[in-house]
């Protein structure tokens, strides 16, 4: 099978593209573990501060799952122990941004629920169609969306694995803007600067503050809150925030 993820790091900002326009970027095993490897790697790159996820041409983001590689595991052990391309998305530390267009469904929309800020195009049509094959998706939705945009409607798109387009995705909050096609990428590279340019550590406590709100009770996120804003003010660039502040000006976080 063909595809691969390619990997281009630039001013701060990595981006991950999924590369098998022919088959609307279906995530091969071969494809998935490349991602992980990546995912994994540019946690401990230093020089990448933000993260875009983008699938190569305009047809799709991500179609899922290569099906026919889903009928190849030679038994259901092997399948239990597969990459899981959607986790390595969402157990990334740093700030990932979903550029989304044309065919997301499956665990390619797995893999938009699994970013931290979804962008879509006008053209996007998101859909979670597995309970038509046979299944439920192994990615997180049943558990992602519910949180995201509550039960009924998350009971609705999961239950009946109906497509919705980008519009209707903007309505009910799953993405955050839609945008023309032709802007999508140059709009998606914009937040993922914006992100790249603020503290990391800043950026990714906030992260690991929001993460914490879908595990703990208010008491304890709050409390892990506080941790998180501790953390910050320990790491020293607070001191650069405020300068920039006083001195009118933006403020350079050199971590």
């Amino acid at each position: 099978m063909d595809g691969d993820v390619r990997l281009r790091i630039e001013d701060g900002v990595a981006e991950l593209v999924l590369d098998r326009p022919a088959k609307h970027n279906a995530v091969t095993p071969a494809m998935a573990g490349r991602l992980l490897d990546h995912a994994r790697a540019l946690d401990a790159e230093d020089r990448v501060r933000a993260i875009l996820i983008r699938g190569e041409g305009e047809r799709a983001f991500c179609a899922g799952s290569d099906l026919n590689a889903l009928a190849a595991y030679p038994s259901a052990w092997h399948f239990r122990n597969r990459v899981e391309y959607a986790t390595a998305i969402r157990n990334i530390r740093k700030p990932v941004v979903a550029a989304l267009q044309g065919w997301t469904l499956g665990g390619g929309a797995e893999a938009a629920l699994s970013a931290d800020l979804r962008i879509a195009s006008e053209t996007t049509r998101l859909g979670f169609p597995e309970v038509q094959r046979g299944w439920v998706g192994g990615g997180g939705a049943s558990q992602l969306l519910p949180r995201l945009i509550g039960q009924g409607q998350a009971a609705r798109l999961l239950m009946l694995g109906e497509p919705i387009d980008a519009a209707e995705a903007l309505r009910l909050g799953i993405v955050e803007e839609v945008v023309a096609q032709p802007a999508l990428l140059d709009r998606a590279r914009e937040i993922a600067r914006k992100l790249a340019a603020l503290s990391p550590v800043a950026v990714q406590s906030v992260k690991a503050a929001m993460r914490m709100a879908w595990e703990a009770p208010l008491s304890a996120g709050l409390a892990y809150e506080n941790e998180m804003n501790v953390l910050c003010f320990s790491a020293g660039d607070h001191l650069e925030g405020i300068r920039a502040f006083n001195e009118k000006r933006p403020a350079e976080f050199a971590r």
